[in-house]
């Protein structure tokens, strides 16, 4: 119990100095007596000509357009890992596992070089067309997951709907997606988490105010010529993480499922 209090305190001082103003900061007191519940409504519009609001849309915009190109994509990728038979499959497999290992920072500056040569900086492209290739942020794990939980499923479900005349594409669409929701909705939560989180990433290829999430507004708080507004920080760093933790919790339970399942039938 005091080992679970402990843990608990980072967030609870977090939620405390959200509350206090700046001559406040340096009290060892955890709440403030006189909480400063302007510290939201001002950290909110803090920012010249642009509000929270449109910084958590921009949010939203992102995180949509790489959620649904990685469900697609991985979902193609593993469903012709696991079912087609094509040349050199397991040969591209392995090269597939092989880039589970490649840390993300050796293609940090080739990357950049490559989509600044596209003209994509300062647009969305850089994290929605990886992506769509299936080679995105945790691309490489989602496929090997999605293969593994797709060929726990039997085959003779194939054999039925192809002596029924499906394509290879209408086995994938009407039986393969919706017999692996529970991966499916493991991916997403995992991609939504760590996109969300991906302040380096958004700050490498966003530099108009315009185009901002949440992570790069919170970076227009600091002003080496003024007092900085911790208050209003904290407060809208805090407000920040609400969305994710609402997605884990409620998503929790189809999480431990895809990831368990995906255990199982691997």
């Amino acid at each position: 119990m005091a080992f679970s209090l402990l843990m608990v305190y980072p967030v609870l001082w977090w939620l405390g100095a959200s509350l206090k103003s700046n001559a406040e900061m340096s009290s060892p007191n955890i709440f403030s007596k006189n909480p400063v519940w302007s510290n939201y409504i001002d950290g909110w519009f803090a920012v010249p000509n642009y509000s929270f609001t449109h910084f958590y849309l921009n949010t939203f915009t992102l995180i949509g357009g790489v959620l649904f190109t990685t469900i697609i994509s991985c979902s193609l990728a593993a469903f012709a890992f696991a079912r087609l038979d094509f040349p050199l499959r397991k040969f591209w497999f392995a090269i597939l596992l092989v880039t589970l290992m490649l840390p993300g920072q050796v293609l940090t500056v080739p990357q950049y070089v490559l989509y600044n040569w596209f003209g994509w900086i300062n647009t969305y492209l850089p994290f929605y067309v990886p992506h769509a290739l299936g080679s995105g942020a945790g691309g490489s794990f989602f496929i090997f997951m999605l293969v593994q939980f797709m060929r726990g499923i039997p085959k003779e479900l194939d054999d039925s709907a192809r002596m029924d005349g499906c394509s290879w594409f209408r086995i994938y669409w009407y039986i393969m997606m919706p017999l692996t929701k529970p991966a499916l909705v493991t991916v997403g939560i995992f991609c939504f988490l760590w996109n969300w989180d991906d302040f380096f990433g958004q700050l490498l290829y966003i530099n108009s105010v315009d185009k901002y999430t949440i992570n790069l507004a919170l970076k227009l708080f600091i002003d080496t010529q003024s007092a900085m507004p911790w208050g209003q920080m904290l407060a809208m760093s805090l407000l920040s993480v609400v969305p994710a933790v609402i997605i884990f919790f409620f998503a929790q339970k189809h999480f431990v499922e895809g990831i368990s399942a995906g255990a199982l039938k691997g």
